[in-house]
């Protein structure tokens, strides 16, 4: 991108054999591993991952397609682009120059036979809708989509402008993620929490006194940052009843209400307390994730 004295450029690198992870490898905590192999291993259904960009999202999808890859299941994937080469998946790739669209491949998939569909991303209320009433047809679809929590999922669906009922018929589960760095093991040790840090966790944990917290001091195997790799925080909505019943009717209120009450739900904030508590990450992190300003 062209800027005042110069360009700006951004590169993404990408190692094949690091992106190729298990489910039991990318860091979801046991209760949400759980709930989302049981939901992926569904026969039809529509499962989204969701997050901004650079969350892990593709990370997560390859992991399930991993699990899920048999000789017995016929697996197509519609991507922009192809990440991660995997046997016995046939892999498109969208182009728009000569109008190779995620729709316009999707249309053509359904043809084909396929058991389960990845759709790299929801972009579009005609992809949308084609990806829903594929999951109603008897495939198993997975996709992405950008929102920042599980519960906003799908209302945005229904604010793309696709039908409540078809969202409230489809979707089966909406996993939500984020990546925080990870305490460097070589120098963690106790951290002091500053008075805006007990503020926000007093706040968050009925808890007295405050579980001990950790936090790199900065050494030479962390080239001093006190951080030293990622980890995925996670939250899991699953759609039962009363919130399917909720969204056939669009009622934004309630649906966010019966999502929060749900038994088993954990915000992703709750799940990065959990790793900060365990001295996987730190309070900052934690506090940089749920958007709170000291």
């Amino acid at each position: 991108m062209p800027t005042q004295h110069g360009e700006a450029a951004v590169m993404r690198l990408l190692d094949p054999e690091s992106g190729r992870k298990s489910l039991a490898e990318i860091g979801m905590p046991e209760d949400v591993l759980e709930a989302f192999l049981r939901i992926i291993h569904k026969p039809h259904g529509l499962v989204l991952v969701t997050g901004p960009t650079g969350s892990g999202k593709t990370t997560t999808l390859y992991a399930a397609l991993a699990e899920l890859n048999k000789p017995q299941k016929k697996i197509i994937t519609v991507e922009d682009p192809v990440e991660i080469q995997m046997s016995r998946i046939n892999q498109i790739q969208v182009n728009t120059k000569i109008d190779l669209t995620f729709a316009r491949v999707l249309r053509s998939a359904l043809r084909l036979d396929p058991d389960i569909i990845l759709v790299g991303e929801i972009r579009d209320r005609e992809t949308g809708e084609i990806a829903l009433r594929a999951a109603l047809t008897g495939h198993l679809v997975l996709s992405t989509l950008h929102t920042n929590d599980a519960v906003s999922t799908a209302l945005r669906l229904i604010d793309m402008g696709m039908e409540p009922f078809l969202v409230a018929s489809s979707v089966q589960a909406i996993v939500a993620q984020r990546l925080v760095r990870r305490t460097c093991s070589h120098c963690r040790s106790e951290h002091s929490l500053s008075p805006g840090e007990t503020a926000w966790l007093k706040s968050l944990l009925d808890q007295d006194p405050l579980p001990t917290f950790y936090a790199g001091s900065g050494c030479n195997e962390c080239n001093h940052t006190g951080y030293r790799g990622r980890t995925g925080v996670y939250e899991i909505l699953t759609l039962n009843e009363q919130l399917v019943d909720a969204l056939r009717c669009n009622d934004q209120t309630r649906f966010e209400q019966l999502a929060g009450a749900q038994p088993g739900y954990r915000p992703l904030v709750r799940h990065a307390l959990d790793l900060a508590a365990a001295g996987e990450t730190t309070v900052e992190e934690a506090m940089r994730l749920s958007g709170w300003m000291e």
